[in-house]
């Protein structure tokens, strides 16, 4: 089948309000009607056959593009905060949407629009992508679909969250371990992901004697994977380039490792890329877990967040030229909580245990027990001795989004809805308790989205490998 003949199968959906020319551009003439029919293609990039979801796939980054919908890094709007250019009140959320990414999203850009949100992001972990099976072009594709189908317009951030390194592979071959991520980042950036967080903080190694010593290879990795980086992104765009100091779950930060990082990393990065922009942000801990403490009843523990290291932290960030610190492990905690992320001058916020949550605890009973027998049958290897089954469920779950992608879509509609609408009034919330309201003067006044079409025969030819995340963070 020519590559003409792909198109023209996987866009039938879409067929009367678009023009496919001889040459293999798109030309949309009824947004209206691409804006209705577009979960059907999107559908089509997420289950059809591997040259169906790559063709399909390119077809609505392509029709996003025409219909003003811009993937874009966010690199400039943190370099001016850090220079004092814009307010520092707000925190941008960074939501990891594991599981029906396009009907999430759609919620997210619904609960946006109803205050001028702009300052947002779109992001999915190397660990996300094995267990829910959504490589990068995919996650992509469901963002911007979902953007299609509720009529968003700009500049779109989608963020390869925690690319970190399995410090096990690391330590049997590092320079395989490094390839894998270099495979992902080159992967992620065809596909439009122009904003990514690298996570060496995996090789700290607290044995060493001095913070400086101890912080050695994460900050010389972190800077070799940022040139690489640099080398790959598009002409033009400069991909906004996250670090990472102190793994979540792990002791709190400190300024002396902050320090220690980034002395370390401007002075090995300025031997690789000495006219480059380096990081624009860095991850710190300061208390939180990913997917919170589960005590045995299933109910999760109370965290208590170090807000003043936060904000000192992130004042320490601006120094290097960042734009602030970036709390993860977040979404779990009080709603009364959010709102002193942005009173402590945090730059972003990552979320993404709530809005899984949220969805399993809706869905219906048979489908939820058929996801409880498959974690029983498959990672009962996981369970702890001490754990009761609701702490075993609640740990483990999230295993199942890959195997059961194809039941959790073809759920039936009024269970989705009632989904869709509780992500929303989350959305809402979040975006309030974090300050983002009216980001768009922001987004419009520092971001100028810049257009770039990917091939089509760079889709075509992507060959996604499925690799062991199992002992990587989210």
């Amino acid at each position: 089948m020519t590559a003409n003949s792909l198109l023209e199968s996987v866009a039938k959906p879409i067929q009367r309000a678009i023009e496919i020319t001889v040459d293999g551009q798109i030309l949309v003439q009824d947004q209206q009607a691409v804006r209705q029919n577009i979960d059907q293609v999107v559908r089509n990039a997420v289950f059809g056959s591997v040259d169906e979801k790559h063709a399909a796939q390119w077809l609505v980054r392509e029709c996003a593009l025409h219909l003003g919908i811009i993937l874009s890094s966010i690199h400039k709007l943190y370099v001016a905060r850090a220079a004092g250019k814009v307010r520092d009140d707000f925190t941008v959320p960074a939501m990891n949407l594991r599981s029906l990414p396009f009907y999430a999203a759609k919620a997210a850009f619904r609960a946006a629009g109803a205050i001028d949100v702009k300052a947002m992001i779109f992001e999915l972990a190397r660990s996300e992508m094995g267990y829910t099976e959504q490589p990068p072009a995919e996650y992509v594709t469901n963002i911007l679909g979902a953007a299609i189908a509720e009529g968003y317009q700009g500049p779109i951030f989608v963020q390869g969250d925690h690319y970190q390194v399995s410090k096990k592979r690391f330590e049997a071959d590092a320079q395989a371990e490094i390839e894998a991520i270099r495979d992902l980042c080159t992967k992620s950036i065809q596909a439009g992901i122009f904003n990514i967080d690298i996570d060496t903080s995996t090789l700290v190694d607290l044995s060493k004697q001095s913070i400086f010593e101890q912080q050695q290879l994460n900050y010389s990795i972190c800077a070799d994977f940022s040139s690489f980086i640099r080398e790959c992104e598009p002409e033009g765009l400069t991909i906004s380039l996250g670090g990472e100091i102190g793994e979540v779950g792990g002791q709190n930060s400190t300024e002396a490792e902050l320090r220690a990082f980034m002395k370390g990393f401007e002075r090995s990065y300025r031997d690789l890329k000495p006219e480059h922009p380096g990081l624009s942000k860095i991850s710190i801990q300061t208390g939180t877990s990913h997917g919170g403490i589960v005590l045995a009843d299933g109910s999760i523990a109370e965290v208590n967040v170090d807000f003043d290291t936060l904000k000192q932290l992130s004042r320490v960030a601006k120094e290097f030229g960042m734009g602030g610190a970036v709390q993860h492990g977040a979404s779990t905690l009080p709603e009364d909580a959010f709102s002193r992320f942005a009173e402590a001058n945090a730059l972003e916020v990552h979320l993404a245990t709530i809005f899984q949550n949220i969805m399993y605890n809706r869905i219906d009973d048979p489908l939820r027990e058929g996801i409880y027998k498959y974690l029983r049958e498959n990672h009962s290897n996981e369970r702890k001795s001490d754990q009761t089954d609701e702490q075993f469920y609640y740990k483990t779950r999230k295993r199942a989004l890959g195997s059961f992608k194809k039941a959790l879509w073809d759920m039936d509609t009024t269970t989705r809805e009632n989904i869709e609408a509780a992500w929303e009034q989350q959305f809402t919330l979040l975006f309030e308790r974090l300050n983002v309201a009216g980001t768009k003067e922001e987004i419009e006044q520092h971001i100028q989205p810049l257009v770039i079409h990917e091939p089509l025969s760079s889709y075509l030819q992507e060959v996604v490998a499925a690799e062991d995340t199992s002992d990587l963070a989210d």
